[in-house]
């Protein structure tokens, strides 16, 4: 199986591979404010490079239950500067260390974003909200080339606030119902110009699904790696882990990396994460025994 984003290509089978999350924003669920400054943000996604993300996903958008809608200068503002820094640093020989380079990823929406993103370096866009966008959003991924993480959000389009992509979850077999916005959605990404060799496929943690969904995706991995896709499972730090032990935001690394080595084991090719020392080393365990 192979992924390819714009000139880069990763061939599975392969050990899993980690996205290190880079949130410049005031208002992200677990690290809001962090690192809202550009210098804060690429010491920051440097910092993750060197502990081994081979993805570094940089978001200007909250998408947390109940975060305010940011207009599309405003994401601009936080997100290209960044980019822009990052390309130079990533892909520059100079700025190269002895791990591999990442692929450079814009956690967004908003195909203005995704455009002027990709046009300042970026080799994947991160959508949350797939097809509720329109044609603009695919065709940018297209003309570039682009790596597209293809993710499933029970919520409808509505204005596209950050609350819309958390609405209730249809009842039903949440399973069949993401495996088959799955293979729906690749047919309609091939008509715009990203043929399925670019797409990594998300079932959406987290994101417009009941508990009980949530755990059964986790479960369900093997059903979607059937697709013949890269599946990158997100379930780093996120509300439906806290409400297993009542742990607080930053104190869950222990839920995320149970998560993640079970998402591995399962068969998942990708695990987004905010702890990416810790995510890489207890994953290279799992897959070593």
């Amino acid at each position: 199986m192979l992924f390819r984003a714009r000139h880069a290509e990763i061939r599975f089978p392969r050990p899993a591979l980690v996205m290190g999350i880079v949130n410049v924003t005031p208002d992200s669920f677990s690290d809001g404010g962090k690192f809202a400054g550009p210098d804060a943000a690429v010491a920051h996604a440097r910092r993750l490079a060197e502990e081994g993300a081979e993805i570094v996903d940089v978001g200007g958008q909250s998408t947390r239950p109940g975060a305010t809608a940011v207009d599309e200068q405003e994401e601009l503002r936080r997100v290209i500067p960044v980019i822009e820094k990052l390309a130079a640093i990533f892909k520059a020989p100079s700025g190269r260390s002895a791990k591999p380079v990442p692929l450079l990823s814009v956690d967004t929406f908003k195909p203005g974003v995704a455009r002027a993103a990709l046009q300042a370096g970026a080799d994947i866009v991160n959508d949350v909200a797939a097809f509720q966008t329109g044609d603009e959003m695919w065709r940018a991924v297209g003309e570039f080339g682009a790596g597209y993480v293809l993710m499933h959000a029970s919520g409808g389009a509505g204005t596209l606030l950050p609350s819309s992509l958390h609405e209730a979850a249809k009842t039903g077999d949440i399973v069949r119902e993401v495996k088959d916005f799955f293979t729906k959605s690749l047919k309609k990404l091939n008509k715009f110009g990203t043929p399925a060799d670019n797409v990594i496929l998300d079932p959406g943690l987290g994101f417009g699904k009941s508990q009980e969904q949530n755990l059964r995706l986790l479960a369900a991995v093997g059903h979607f790696t059937t697709l013949g896709r890269p599946v990158l499972m997100g379930a780093s730090r996120k509300s439906f882990l806290g409400r297993l032990t009542g742990a607080p935001i930053n104190e869950r690394l222990p839920e995320s990396l149970a998560c993640a080595i079970l998402a591995v084991n399962a068969g998942a090719q990708m695990v987004r994460a905010h702890d990416v020392a810790e995510t890489v080393r207890a994953i290279r365990v799992a897959e070593a025994i």
